[in-house]
């Protein structure tokens, strides 16, 4: 049952909402809850005189409320459970808020809090939000899809949580992972919030002790696995395709043979990207173009070290392979600058144990004759780090303080300018710290870290850190590729994307060390890079056929801007 419609006044061209709900109803419902904002003609107008008390305040006195209650909250998850109530009672006011308020609250919605809510999710559960499918209702998918009361869905956000940040199975307590990422994708890129839903493939979980928790909501089964997970991803993208042709589906959190099948799958067949993989490496390749700009070289020049090759690394790897081979560079050129690590050490050509995705980035055994190894049996990170000489250091491990003193001053004698990246969430998770990372090159390195970390004071200077945060990314391609009306979302893209990020950090912001844009700049940063992947689109024949300019406009009327709109009463209820 639809609540409400997106209209225009055809005399005035006003833009208002058509209301179908009432009273009680009203102030229940997220999405149109205005609370105290809600005018005298409205009140009269939708039943809700003597509901509220007589006093009126506008969105800046809400948001003013609000922020006192948030900030007398005594830790980071009451904050986070603050939040999530706020949004539950009224969508638009929770987002002034944190677009009001972006540094200050995405460590709060997202990385690295969202981690602990996740851990504790079960617990903390107030309302639920989205959508959830599991064996026990794929079979009524298109009667749930229907059942929804927003007027249309451009975004799904989905995650089968089954690989949750560092944190891994969460069943769909990880539920709380695509419920952020919306927050983003509307604070961040501008969606509407009532064309974006959340959703969990709740198909069990391996998790001891989630299954021996009582408070545990989830589908209280081992995972689904072979035949019988991939019917119910069919039928649930299926489902998508049917009952909202036109959403972008991205995939978030999945393990990471799923989510690479998943997206090979079906990124032909449906508008869909994986973040984890797509996303992070953008974002990392985003970083890497700003630091080539303070070391005054090129991609080519660079030794590249990635450890940890799951979905993020491999997506890193993907994204510098690129660069190296548009530098010029061959396949065998490209391969001997970049060194891909995982559980077995550097991944070499003749190991039985390689994944299909790790094959093209390993070494051939020929590459590590004559080197000096600490044991015959195993190339691990100190024998790369001493024989490649690497000069850029990325680790997505979830293995706090793996880049050691000892690592990080090797890598710093190889270049002016070390570049590492500690890209790993939550924060307890991350591989060092920037001021690890500045005592053992003496304030010369550049890094981006996963999760934010506060300005470093360091011989007299200050040193800001860049969070390699794919929030840099995702809303604006997502962005783009809808109002693109692009039907699939291609390598290009998030190669424009790169371009687009990179080139919003200024020479000031070079100078403190950070290789990405502020935080504060991001509803901006999305702006150009939805700019950026509408033109690509439209110059692979994939996009709508119209000028830069028009397209950049396009983008930025899109972005909503969180506020009360005006409402009016429907005559009935829609379907």
């Amino acid at each position: 049952m639809k609540t409400f419609s997106f209209k225009i006044d055809a005399l005035t061209g006003e833009e208002y909402l058509e209301v179908y709900i009432r009273g009680r109803q009203l102030l229940t419902d997220p999405l149109l809850n205005k609370g105290s904002g809600f005018t005298r003609e409205e009140r009269l107008a939708f039943g809700l005189d003597g509901y509220l008390r007589s006093g009126h305040s506008s969105m800046e006195v809400q948001v003013e409320r609000s922020l006192e209650a948030y900030r007398r909250k005594p830790d980071a998850l009451e904050r986070y459970i603050f939040l999530s109530g706020l949004l539950d009672r009224s969508e638009p006011l929770f987002y002034r808020l944190l677009c009001d308020n972006l540094t200050e609250m995405v460590p709060i919605v997202y990385t690295p809090t969202v981690g602990q809510a996740c851990l504790e999710l079960s617990h903390i559960q107030r309302r639920f939000r989205g959508l959830y499918v599991s064996p026990d209702n794929i079979g009524r998918i298109d009667e749930i899809f229907q059942s929804i009361s927003r007027p249309h869905v451009y975004l799904i956000v989905v995650t089968d949580g089954e690989r949750i940040l560092g944190l891994g199975d969460l069943g769909s307590d990880g539920m709380g992972i695509p419920v952020g990422k919306v927050s983003l994708y509307v604070a961040a890129g501008g969606l509407h919030p009532a064309v974006c839903l959340p959703m969990c493939l709740d198909i069990g979980t391996n998790n001891e002790r989630l299954l021996a928790d009582p408070l545990y909501l989830g589908y209280r089964h081992r995972r689904l696995e072979g035949e019988a997970y991939e019917e119910i991803v069919e039928r649930f993208v299926l489902g998508v395709k049917r009952n909202f042709p036109d959403a972008l589906l991205q995939w978030e959190d999945f393990a990471k043979n799923k989510a690479l099948q998943n997206l090979a799958r079906y990124r032909e067949r449906i508008l869909s990207f994986n973040d984890d993989i797509q996303g992070t490496g953008a974002a990392a390749l985003a970083a890497l173009m700003t630091a080539m700009r303070i070391k005054k070289s090129s991609f080519d020049e660079q030794r590249f070290v990635v450890v940890g090759m799951g979905q993020a690394g491999s997506g890193i790897c993907y994204m510098i392979r690129s660069m190296l081979r548009q530098s010029g560079l061959s396949e065998e050129e490209a391969c001997r600058r970049l060194f891909a690590l995982d559980v077995q050490g550097l991944l070499l050509e003749d190991d039985p144990a390689l994944e299909p995705q790790q094959k093209m980035y390993a070494q051939p055994r020929a590459a590590v004759e004559g080197w000096r190894l600490e044991s015959a049996s195993r190339v691990g990170l100190s024998d790369v780090v001493k024989n490649a000489k690497p000069t850029v250091l990325i680790g997505v491990t979830a293995q706090r303080g793996l880049f050691s003193a000892e690592i990080l001053e090797a890598v710093a004698r190889n270049t002016d300018r070390p570049v590492v990246m500690a890209l790993s969430n939550p924060t307890s998770q991350t591989e060092c710290t920037p001021e690890e990372l500045a005592r053992a090159t003496d304030g010369r390195g550049l890094l981006a870290t996963g999760s934010p970390f506060p300005p470093l004071q360091w011989n007299g200077r200050t040193i800001k850190t860049s969070q390699g945060n794919n929030l840099f990314i995702f809303p604006g391609v997502g962005l783009g590729a809808l109002v693109s009306k692009a039907p699939k979302v291609t390598d290009g893209m998030f190669l424009a994307a790169t371009r687009a990020v990179s080139a919003m950090v200024t020479a000031d912001e070079e100078q403190q060390g950070l290789l990405l844009p502020d935080m504060e700049a991001i509803r901006e940063v999305s702006a150009r890079v939805a700019t950026a992947v509408a033109i690509e689109a439209r110059d692979t024949g994939l996009g709508r056929l119209l000028p830069d300019a028009e397209l950049d406009a396009l983008v930025r009327k899109a972005q909503w801007e969180p506020r009360f709109s005006p409402y009016r009463p429907g005559a009935v209820s829609l379907r």
